[in-house]
């Protein structure tokens, strides 16, 4: 179980890898005056420069508090309710949006929904409208039999909806493979589109495919070449996908993933493994991890010098490690790129919204408050760091 986790989640991140040139999109230009951005409140690249090798208050730990993850959850439920859907090129897209001010769009990761943002939504929508968006293939969005998903479709899904729902610029956040969607989504949008982006640890590609210089993957290689065929293989494909999504498997996956393993509740395991039950999961997991990885970050990245980007990274993600690749690039790219504020959250894993929520908030709401004034009457949270 852990090689196919592996297979998805060791992204690679080599320049080398091909990046296709899609050519820059200006759209929004039918949006009204009022809905662009104003000069007024604008990001100060200037104090976007520090990079910060701590996160939350000194003493900060892998062990964290009930408090940590409970506070301001929204139960599945009351999320599966506030959704509604959008349809995209004849194609079912399931939404969430909640509260009032500017817009805030989340872009869940692999194998994962709407519900991931369950610790974020509730503390979000307080100031911001928040959109939450399952990516066609996951979640309950439709998983169209026979469809190619790649990073491309998941970034033109992203942009359109931005174009048809939200209507006005945006803060883009996203985690693991969501966030390389809203990168390419960003580097193909005007920026009355974005505002704005936040990688939660971004993704490398959608699985293991470019050439890459990371010894991890070099030695797996081998076995994830056999995987590759194996999934090929439909009734393969179907016994290993079950196995995968197993309970205790799902949940043993989940815990290598995370810092905090106080985290991953029954809740959890349900949020993953439910939507893999539906019609469609199959030919979309093996898809995703036998398809194409898509452009590389490392490429585009500097095509958004001039957007404010937030970057933070779990300490003890073993899918996407700061010291792989893809970890080492972005840990530079502050010193390379003024736009780019970068935090490390110490003792956090691959999801660090779920798994530390309460680190997130001390940064991602600043930044926010920083590039996006707060809807009027809003409730403003006020967080004390010590650095």
């Amino acid at each position: 179980m852990a090689a196919v986790a592996a297979h998805h989640h060791l992204h690679p991140s080599s320049v080398a890898a091909r990046t296709p040139t899609l050519g820059r999109r200006h759209r929004f230009s039918s949006l009204p005056l009022a809905a662009r951005p104003s000069s007024q409140g604008r990001f100060s690249f200037r104090a976007a420069t520090r990079v910060l090798t701590r996160a939350g208050s000194t003493g900060a730990s892998s062990a964290a508090s009930p408090a940590a993850t409970t506070a301001s959850s929204l139960s599945l439920e009351e999320l599966r309710g506030g959704c509604t859907t959008w349809t995209w090129r004849g194609m079912r897209v399931n939404y969430l949006a909640r509260g009032q001010g500017p817009p805030v769009l989340l872009v869940h990761g692999f194998g994962a929904s709407v519900a991931h943002w369950r610790r974020n939504i509730g503390v979000l929508s307080e100031s911001y409208t928040v959109y939450a968006i399952d990516l066609l293939g996951f979640g309950a969005s439709d998983k169209p039999p026979g469809f190619s998903y790649t990073m491309e479709t998941w970034a033109e899904l992203i942009l359109d909806f931005l174009e048809e729902v939200v209507r006005r610029p945006t803060v883009l956040v996203g985690n693991s493979v969501g966030s390389l969607a809203c990168v390419i989504a960003a580097s193909e949008s005007s920026r009355e589109a974005v505002r704005g982006l936040v990688l939660l640890n971004c993704a490398g590609g959608m699985n293991n495919k470019a050439i890459v210089d990371d010894w991890r993957i070099k030695l797996l290689l081998p076995l994830l070449w056999l995987i590759d065929f194996l999934l090929k293989q439909r009734p393969i494909a179907s016994a290993l996908f079950n196995r995968v999504k197993n309970r205790d498997n799902l949940k043993d996956i989940l815990l290598s993933v995370y810092g905090n393993k106080d985290a991953v509740d029954d809740e959890l395991v349900e949020i993953i493994r439910g939507p893999a039950d539906t019609e469609g999961a199959l030919d979309a997991f093996v898809s995703t991890v036998t398809g194409p990885p898509g452009p590389s970050p490392i490429a585009l990245m500097p095509r958004l010098a001039d957007l404010p980007v937030l970057v933070l990274w779990g300490d003890r993600d073993p899918f996407t490690p700061i010291d792989g690749p893809v970890g080492k690039f972005f840990s530079k790219l502050p010193s390379e790129l003024p736009n780019v504020t970068l935090y490390m959250l110490e003792g956090v894993g691959h999801c660090p919204h779920d798994d530390r929520p309460d680190l997130v908030h001390d940064r991602l709401l600043p930044w926010l408050e920083a590039l996006l004034p707060p809807a009027a009457g809003a409730v403003t949270t006020t967080t004390t760091t010590v650095v």
